[in-house]
């Protein structure tokens, strides 16, 4: 499929060396080799870091934002444990991250690396959604859609878009659920090139491309699901 990109099998590697290693150690206190209960409580925020490190090497160090995340995150949290830091980690992380967060959401699009076809940028709020503790249902009909923004943030919006045709043949929309979700119903002959970036959530396609002879229209659907899910399908 056109909007399908090959999986990286450094990531597969990488986890089945974190298994066999904790398999080691599992059986390593079986006897009595080591203090399972304590490695864990000293060295749980590494879980985070080796998250982070697969998902940079998963994506071939393309996407790092997510990764970047894990990545210190977790290297706070482990400097903590060591008394490398003399102040309580929780106090920061919290309105730190929501201040990086908001700043990515600003900054999303410079500096989003592009994939094998790039996503042309919103050029017209023929939509603007945004679900904020709150549910939005909204059906499109227009032949000219020409794109736009779905955002849900603790909270819902459905975009029904069977009955509606693109402007040109072509139309981006940027859709971003935060602790919410999103869902898009398309037309089974549209193609669909998604950019999505899934943050401790999902970002999904349920959506089968149609032969590129055959489609009728191509949808550019880009965002970011954090804590959320955004779901494309017919």
């Amino acid at each position: 499929m056109p909007n399908e990109t090959r999986r990286n099998p450094s990531g597969r590697i990488f986890w089945g060396l974190v298994l066999i290693a904790v398999g080691a150690l599992i059986l390593f206190r079986r006897f009595d080799w080591w203090d399972i209960g304590h490695l864990f409580a000293t060295w749980w925020p590494s879980i985070f870091i080796l998250i982070g490190v697969s998902m940079l090497i998963g994506n071939g160090f393309r996407r790092a934002t997510g990764a970047l995340f894990f990545i210190i995150f977790g290297a706070l949290f482990q400097l903590y444990e060591l008394d490398l830091l003399d102040f309580d980690v929780w106090e920061y992380v919290w309105p730190i991250g929501l201040i990086i967060l908001g700043l990515w959401l600003i900054l999303r699009p410079a500096l989003r690396s592009h994939r094998r076809e790039a996503i042309p940028p919103v050029t017209a709020n023929d939509i603007d959604i945004a679900a904020v503790f709150s549910g939005v249902k909204r059906r499109i009909d227009a032949q000219d859609f020409k794109g736009g923004e779905a955002t849900a943030v603790f909270g819902g919006a459905d975009l029904d878009l069977l009955g509606a045709g693109l402007e040109g043949g072509k139309a981006t929309l940027e859709a971003t659920a935060i602790f919410g979700g999103v869902n898009i119903i398309v037309p089974r002959d549209w193609r669909i090139v998604t950019n999505g970036t899934p943050i401790l959530g999902s970002y999904e396609v349920k959506h089968v491309n149609p032969p590129e002879a055959q489609a009728k229209a191509t949808l550019y659907i880009r965002g970011a699901a954090v804590f959320g899910s955004v779901t494309i399908k017919n």
